[in-house]
């Protein structure tokens, strides 16, 4: 595991932000999987990003989907990586998977309004921080929207 980012959300809501993010991820060639804990949950992203912008379109696919293995992004509930993603995103309090020294990125989007939220990226946060030194590396950074909503590095 390479990266890990925290995007701590705060003037905008997930809706807003992981189309943004997923379109950068597409951009640079990756293959992504967007983890949500919840078969509702999955249903309402995959609604979304059908519909997110009239000038942007999303190739994905939930994966429940019929070939959703092709598609450059997925959304599940299960802990796999469907399509051989180069980097994960996990919503709504999704846990680190299992494999997740397989992916060059885990990005954990988090609401900044939500006190359950921002303790439970604490205690991921926390619990990376401390991992085994014979483990792979993992190099952290924390993100953070400012008052005009751009991202800022806060650690």
């Amino acid at each position: 595991m390479a990266e890990v980012l925290f995007y701590h959300l705060l003037r905008q809501d997930m809706e807003a932000v992981l189309p943004q993010l997923l379109e950068r991820s597409v951009a640079r060639g990756w293959r992504a999987v967007v983890h949500a804990p919840s078969p509702e949950r999955v249903a309402a992203l995959d609604d979304h990003l059908w519909t997110f912008s009239e000038e942007s379109f999303l190739p994905h696919a939930s994966d429940k989907d019929p070939g959703a293995a092709r598609e450059p992004i997925v959304i599940t509930t299960e802990l796999g990586n469907p399509n051989q993603a180069q980097v994960r995103f996990l919503v709504d309090g999704a846990p680190i998977p299992p494999d997740a020294d397989a992916y060059q990125r885990l990005v954990l989007i988090f609401d900044g309004r939500d006190d359950e939220a921002v303790a439970a990226a604490r205690v991921v946060w926390k619990s990376l921080k401390g991992r085994d030194p014979s483990a792979p590396a993992v190099e952290l950074s924390y993100w953070q929207q400012n008052d005009t909503g751009r991202w800022e590095r806060k650690a």
